[in-house]
């Protein structure tokens, strides 16, 4: 009962965290007359500040002394950082520049990006679905491009921007609320100097609009931190595939926030392109599930048979008679049997 409780609240932090990065395209125009770069810079002093205070709460200190021993990790979030930071500038503006479709599109297609580096970068294999669903996905680029009169920039920016970040991340191997307190710490003074600098030419739009906008522009660091905790929280209690099916909430809440509430055109062109790119996932989701379900079966029939060899063996350890102890000085030669390994 603990166990599903356990998987039950899981299931609800993915599902939040999700679900809050899905809705945040509301965030954005809140925020105006306040351009894209002034509110990234604020995301990520605000960041740094709800996560300092929450890694404070947690007492999670110890990890900062082993990081600055290691230069070569170090050097890595600095790479998070600038990817990150330009995946968000770029998010932020095309919402507010009425780009939300596109926006989405991005976080579609990102897996099928990740799974192309992984070949082209990490020299991985692909089985025949994943090869069949990588196709299909340049297929809707193409078409989309057809369909914009341009390729779509904005989604391949987004999608390869964090699955470059995705990349790096596996190679810090750091927590998430600990891999963002040290990307935002990297990026905190250049974008408190770029803040300072609007300030001194009279651009900044935080003294000028009032105790509400200033909450809003302080409200990034929440935007930022408290989808990513939830995430933590459900990344220990639900399975990875669950995680996996969980994520595409977020570009199709943004898709239909981009038609119903932001009312983008969609020509049939963009149809037939998204189309294409919703088949593609649904062949990665499926050979995904399909060797999930096959790994798992391997597993349990590896258990089985240990368990029957385990079984066989005790009955004639029993049977066997009695082993005279050796003379002082020297080591019996029976051993006991290990353990089968799962």
């Amino acid at each position: 009962m603990k166990a599903e409780g356990e998987q039950r609240a899981g299931l609800l932090y993915g599902i939040g965290a999700y679900g809050m990065w899905g809705l945040v395209p509301l965030y954005w125009p809140l925020l105006h007359p306040a351009g894209a770069m002034e509110i990234l810079a604020h995301r990520m002093v605000w960041s740094l500040g709800v996560v300092v205070i929450t890694l404070l709460v947690l007492r999670r200190w110890a990890w900062i002394r082993e990081l600055l021993r290691q230069p070569r990790r170090l050097a890595l979030i600095a790479v998070a950082a600038s990817t990150i930071s330009v995946n968000w500038g770029v998010y932020i503006w095309a919402v507010n520049t009425g780009r939300v479709v596109e926006a989405s599109l991005g976080y579609f297609i990102n897996p099928l990006v990740t799974i192309a580096m992984g070949v082209l970068l990490l020299k991985e294999r692909l089985r025949a679905a994943q090869w069949t669903a990588v196709g299909i996905a340049i297929g809707a680029v193409l078409v989309l491009a057809v369909g914009y009169g341009r390729p779509p920039w904005i989604s391949l920016t987004l999608a390869f921007s964090f699955a470059t970040y995705g990349l790096v991340k596996k190679k810090v191997n750091l927590g998430g609320l600990e891999s963002l307190a040290a990307e935002t710490a990297v990026l905190f003074l250049p974008a408190l100097g770029y803040l300072i600098w609007l300030s001194a030419t009279g651009a900044a739009t935080i003294g000028s609009g009032g105790a509400g906008h200033v909450a809003l522009l302080a409200g990034t660091g929440l935007i930022t931190a408290v989808p990513l905790i939830c995430f933590g929280a459900a990344a220990i209690r639900v399975p990875l595939s669950t995680l996996g099916l969980l994520q595409y909430l977020a570009p199709v809440f943004q898709f239909l926030l981009g038609i119903f509430y932001f009312h983008e055109e969609m020509p049939p062109e963009r149809w037939a392109g998204f189309s294409l790119v919703w088949l593609a996932l649904s062949v990665l989701t499926w050979d995904a599930l399909r060797t999930a379900h096959r790994n798992k079966a391997q597993v349990q029939a590896l258990r089985l048979t240990a368990a029957a060899e385990a079984a066989a063996v005790t009955p004639a350890v029993a049977a066997s008679p009695a082993v005279t102890p050796a003379p002082q000085g020297l080591t019996p030669s029976a051993t006991t049997p290990r353990e089968p390994s799962a």
